[in-house]
Order: structure tokens, then sequence, then C-alpha cells
């Protein structure tokens, strides 16, 4: 679901969305369907089911169910349609996606990023990332449980074969999805069409559910049941979950495939979809339990359950790339500590695997299956995360209308108001949720805001503390000039820094305790940028600051990998003459000691040095050649 900003994860042989032609239009077609639309392709299954059983707490009237699936198909009109494929795929930073990529570019607007807006960000994320463990367990569950309908006798295995199928998703996940991603759109758009076939089989069995077409059976539904009608908006939700990858993913498919997606396939498919199945049950309410699957001819229910279960977990994998990609976009953005990053292709640079975001994933999803044991319990925990993420999306378009593209602000209230209205009404319904499981991704989401608050507030001290007695690079340069008692040594020195207007502290600690200094010393200062992707044009600025020291500032975008070596080479080509083959590259390692009389309050001083000490070697973060590498260490108090 969501962010699965990580679609290049899950298409490696596909074309660039840059490229033009017939032929590369629909394969970047084909492969959004698998990427892009699994999770909410997968929505059906239990969206519908849900859904009545919460209008049938009085008894399902006939009105009550044209007016469920009135509800199910103009959500999908007014917040997938509308807002996603005609208005937010629109506001791209530079051709890529995302709640991050909308913060960026009202930060560009801004020229400045804001407390407000950080925290807009991290709250994003942090649904995002909850929402993600709970759409493996709900999908893959609500798929297995088709098994019920073939003989009870299966009601033992469900629970053992969902974690069967979920722990070798996960466990595979270090080898990529490269030798088998081709499938995927190819298996989604046969789902998608078994869905609509399904559907038009059963339209004719009450062919009066073409009413619910009428957006007003769908408020009268709303007005005839008043605030009881929260409960049921809080089901209908589940259909429209997922919609935010249509615009997490337009960096990997452009937006012209995923409108032609949508249109051509997915949106017909689930509209008919629902009208089936509430065809079905007007002609029989016992069809109720589960209308998914009882629209299968009985010889036809096996082969739907395993294609339900194929559908899922396409769609659950989508939603583990996104996560990677999520989690490393924030790290770029400096929100958390460097993980360990690990590359699945050695020819699809997106292709990633997350070791320590995968275990989290693994584990949560594992125990939500266990705690909940069956989809419709965990349907209570699902669509806060999402109507969170999808309200936050809307704020943040609207600023990018406003700051950026200086739309009129009647135009902006007229185009976003209504959204927000609608959205705000969805969260409020999920809302209604948290006694019942919904407390499981705020939860989750406050404790990744106050990580993320943790590593941004602490790194901010850290600077701080930093600079406190540190020694101006200008002014250390200088002091150098004037002694002679360091020994020159041949060959480039290579210092990492975080502030490129003091003296690192592996070049302080290499004078002082070495009592030497090479024959050429580049400090290099890593920044990231507020768009994905840099041009090499712009990948460099080169300061001379003595015959012996050049600065070289590295710019590289959020979706970018930090190779400083390659960016390195760059500088050659701009005139810097060193050989990189008797370059040395010195890293400063710190660790922390926590202090009683100054800094963080204690708590965020300890989560702060373990989230510290848990981070990923410098070496390969930045792709330095290991052995080239000196560390020199620095012990600081907090």
């Amino acid at each position: 679901m969501g962010e699965s900003a990580s679609a290049a994860q899950t298409h490696a042989a596909l074309p660039t969305p840059g490229q033009h032609g017939t032929g590369s239009l629909w394969k970047l077609t084909l492969g959004s369907i698998g990427v892009v639309y699994g999770d909410i392709g997968t929505s059906p299954i239990y969206a519908m089911r849900e859904s009545l059983h919460a209008a049938s707490r009085d008894g399902l009237s006939r009105a009550d169910v044209y007016g469920v699936i009135s509800l199910l198909i103009w959500a999908l009109i007014l917040i997938v349609t509308f807002k996603y494929v005609v208005l937010i795929l629109r506001a791209d930073n530079r051709g890529e996606g995302g709640t991050l990529s909308l913060v960026a570019l009202v930060q560009q607007a801004l020229e400045k990023r804001p407390v407000w807006l950080l925290a807009l960000g991290m709250v994003g994320i942090s649904l995002f990332f909850g929402d993600a463990m709970i759409t493996p367990a709900i999908s893959v569950l609500s798929a297995v449980e088709g098994l019920n309908l073939i003989t009870p006798r299966f009601q033992t295995f469900v629970i053992p074969i969902t974690l069967a199928i979920i722990a070798g998703l996960f466990f595979v996940q270090r080898w990529g999805t490269g030798a088998v991603s081709a499938l995927f759109g190819p298996i989604t758009a046969i789902w998608f069409l078994t869905m609509a076939v399904l559907g038009l089989m059963h339209i004719g069995d009450d062919i009066s559910i073409l009413r619910s077409l009428n957006p007003a059976y769908a408020a009268g539904f709303l007005v005839n049941n008043g605030f009881a009608s929260l409960i049921v908006l809080g089901s209908v939700f589940l259909a429209v979950t997922g919609a935010e990858a249509l615009y997490a993913d337009l960096g990997h498919f452009g937006r012209r495939p995923i409108r032609l997606a949508w249109v051509v396939l997915v949106w017909p498919a689930l509209t008919l979809s629902y009208l089936g199945q509430g065809a079905l049950v007007l002609s029989n309410p016992a069809m109720a339990e589960n209308p998914f699957f009882l629209q299968a001819p009985e010889w036809a229910l096996l082969p739907l359950v395993i294609l339900a279960t194929m559908a899922t977990v396409i769609a659950s994998q989508a939603v583990i790339s996104g996560a990677f990609s999520m989690m490393k976009q924030a790290v770029r953005m400096g929100l958390l500590p460097r993980l360990e990053i690990l590359h699945t292709s050695e020819s699809q640079e997106g292709q990633i695997y997350l070791p320590k975001v995968n275990a989290i994933l693994a584990v949560g999803v594992i125990v939500l299956v266990l705690v909940f044991g069956s989809s419709s319990n965990l349907a209570a925990a699902y669509g806060i995360a999402v109507s969170g993420d999808m309200v936050i999306t809307t704020i943040l378009a609207s600023l990018v209308l406003l700051r950026a593209w200086r739309w009129n602000m009647g135009l902006v209230a007229l185009v976003v108001v209504p959204v927000l209205v609608i959205e705000g009404i969805f969260l409020g319904a999920n809302i209604l949720k948290i006694p019942d499981g919904g407390w499981v991704p705020i939860l989750f989401a406050a404790a990744m805001v106050t990580v993320m608050w943790t590593w941004v507030r602490g790194t901010r001290h850290v600077q701080t503390s930093a600079r406190r007695g540190a020694t101006a690079i200008e002014a250390l340069i200088e002091m150098l000039a004037k002694s002679s008692r360091l020994q020159e040594v041949p060959g480039t020195a290579v210092f990492l820094t975080s502030d490129p207007d003091i003296a690192p502290a592996a070049l302080m600690h290499n004078i002082k305790h070495n009592h030497v200094l090479h024959e050429r010393n580049i400090i290099v200062y890593v920044q990231a940028a507020t768009k994905p992707f840099v041009p090499d044009g712009d990948r460099i600025k080169i300061i001379k600051l003595s015959d012996r020291f050049t600065r070289v500032d590295m710019t590289f975008g959020y979706m970018e990998e930090t190779n400083v070596p390659r960016a390195l080479a760059l500088a050659r080509k701009q005139g810097e003459k060193f050989d990189i083959m008797s370059t040395s590259f010195f890293l400063n390692r710190r660790t922390f000691r926590t202090s009683k009389t100054q800094g963080l309050p204690g708590w965020q001083e300890s989560l702060y040095i373990a989230m510290s000490k848990s981070a990923a070697n410098a070496t390969d973060f930045y792709r330095l050649p290991t052995n080239r590498v000196i560390e020199l260490g620095q012990q600081i108090i907090i």
C-alpha cells in the first residue's frame, strides 16, 4: 500500500517513463497494474464484506445494499479518480511522487524547512510504515480465508498457511524480486479481468443494482443512518486503501501509464466487482457472509483462492519495496540514522534490501496475524493510517498549489476543500475503530515519530556541541602555513565533514596524534537536495582553500546513492589533480556519553545513543573503498 516508491524493485525489465513509443507505453502500463494497483486491487476481497457487515447490525435492507455499493463506487470516483488521477499526479517533483516529494516541493517554495513541515513529513512517513505492516497481514489472510468456503476443515490451517506465505515473502527479500517481477503485471491483470468477469456474471442476478451508480443512494444512506453511517464509512474506506500508490510510484512508471491502467482496466474491474457482489447479495442475502468468493462457481473456487493469494502476495511485495524506498529517502533527508542498504541487482540501482526494515516489518506482520486472527478483526485496525496519510497528502498538495504553482486562493479552496472534507469524514469514521484495533497503527506511528524527532533533535544538538571549541578551517589552514613541525607525506587525504566551516575532527586528530599532513587534502561536504535526482553538472562545487586544501561540496538527490568516489571522479574531470589509487579516506567515528547537566532529556539521550550505535558503517554508506579507509575516534558528551 501507499508509498511503494521502490517500484523499481519489481519491474527491473521495464523501460523508463521517459521512453516513448506505443510498445514502451503498454509495457509501463502493464507494469503499473502489478505494482501500483496491486493493493487497491485486492480490496474487493474484504471491503464489500466488511461494509455490509457494518450496515447490517439492525438488519440489511435493499436500500442499505444500494447505499453501500454507491458509497464504494463514489469513493473510487472522488478519492482515486478525481484526487489522485486528475489532480495529484500533476504535482511531481521532477517526475517523482510520494509524501517526501511533496515535502520537498513545499520546502523549495518556502526556501526553508520549518518545523511544522518537518512534522508533517514525519507523521506521513510514520503512518505509511504502520500501514505497511497491516497490508500484508490483512491481504494474505483474507485470500487464504477463502479456503473456508471449500470446506470448513480448512479453518485450522488458515493461520499456519498465512504465516508460511508471509514468512517466505520476507525471507526472499534478501535476493530481490527481479527474477519474478516480470510476472507481476500479467498476473495482476488476470486478477482484474477475473474480477470483472465475475462481476458481469452476477449483475444480472438483480439488475436493479445499477441504481447504485446514482450518488443519491450514497447520500441517502448517510442521511438516513446519521452518525451510525460513520461505522459503515470506516469499512467503505477499505475500497480506496492503496490509492496513494498512484502518486508514490509516479517516478517509476510515469503519469500516462498510471492513468491509462486506471481508466482502461482497474477502475472498470473494481466497479464491476462491487456491482456484481451487490447484485448477488440482493438476490440472496445469505451471500453477504463472503460475497467476493461466493461469486465463483463451486468448481472455480479453489483456483480463485489461489489467484487471490498470488495477487495479495504481489500487493504485499509492492508495499515492502515501498517501505525500503521510503526508509532510504528518510535517511537521505536526515530523518533517520544511516541504515544498511544492500543492492540485490548489479544492473538495477533501484533494487534494494534493508535488513533491519525487513526484520521489523516481518515481526510486525506475523504478530498482527497471530493477535488478530482474522481479516475481519484486522479490518478494525486498517484504514486509520491510510486516511491520515491521505489528509496529509491533501494538505501538502494545497501548499504546493498555493506557494509553488501560485494558484489563486479561491481556486485552491474550490478544488481542495471538498476533497479534504471527504477525507476528514473518512478519517473520523476510522477514528471510531481505535478501541477495536485502530490503536495499533497510531501507536506504531507515534513510536516512529518519536524515533525520527529524537534523531533530528539529537543530530542538531551534536552539531552544536561539536562547534563549541572547534577550529575554523580557514584558521587551521593559516596556522598550518606557519608551522614547520608537521611531516608532509605524499598522496591525497579525503576528510568527510558534516559542517564545512569547521576543521573535520578526523583531520585534527591526524595532525595531533600522527603529526603528519598529506600533500593534498580534500574536505568533502555531502548534502541532500530537495529534488530526487541531481545531474552530474550540478553534482559538485569545488572551492580552493589553499595550495594544499580543497573543499568539494557534493549534492545528491534523495532518491540517489551517496557515492563519494564517483563524485570525486567528476572533480578530477574539472581539473583537480589527484590519483584515486593513492588516496586515503579519513572518517570520524563518534561515540557519545550522556550528560546530567546539559543537552537532551535522559530518555532521549539514551535513545539517540542507541540509534547512533545501530547506524550502518559510513564506509559502505558512502561507497568508499574499504582498503583505503582510516577511522579516528572522537568522544562527544551530549
